[in-house]
């Protein structure tokens, strides 16, 4: 059986298009609106054409009317280009007063919003992030959340 999720001790034991993937993540970050989490996160997804997409968080005052930087980017994709499948999925963090990065991991709500975006496509979307001190790569959204509600749930 495959195994469905990988740990990697290095990025650059990853391959060139995920490297290249997390540094579009990774530069998405500069593009937050953070300032009362200091959280900044970046998104980048890679389409069925090659193209990389990137969203980052956007906060607003009046809580919870903010957006993640995952849901920023497939809602993106899903309006300008709806027939496009997202293969891959990186997401990267960094506190807003410092340029180094830190673990961060996909919230419930992005995962539900990537699962159903992996249903709608039929096809798996791999996600990338960091956690402690490892990148870690899923083949399935559904790996990040096992016991999902889904469409089917609403019958």
């Amino acid at each position: 059986m495959e195994e469905l999720i990988n740990t990697y001790q290095n990025i650059k034991e990853l391959t060139e298009e995920e490297q290249k993937l997390i540094d579009s993540a990774k530069s998405a970050c500069n593009n937050a609106y953070a300032p009362y989490s200091q959280f900044n996160v970046g998104a980048a997804l890679l389409l069925d054409d090659g193209s990389i997409v990137i969203g980052s968080n956007q906060e607003n005052a009046a809580y919870p009317s903010g957006l993640c930087a995952e849901r920023v980017a497939i809602f993106s994709v899903m309006n300008n280009n709806p027939t496009a499948k997202i293969k891959k999925i990186a997401v990267t963090a960094r506190k807003a007063t410092s340029n180094g990065f830190i673990p961060a991991a996909p919230c419930g709500g992005c995962r539900q919003v990537m699962l159903e975006q992996e249903q709608k496509q039929n096809e798996n979307i791999e996600v990338l992030f960091s956690h402690e001190d490892k990148w870690v790569r899923t083949s399935s959204i559904k790996q990040l959340l096992p016991f999902s509600f889904n469409k089917n749930s609403l019958k």
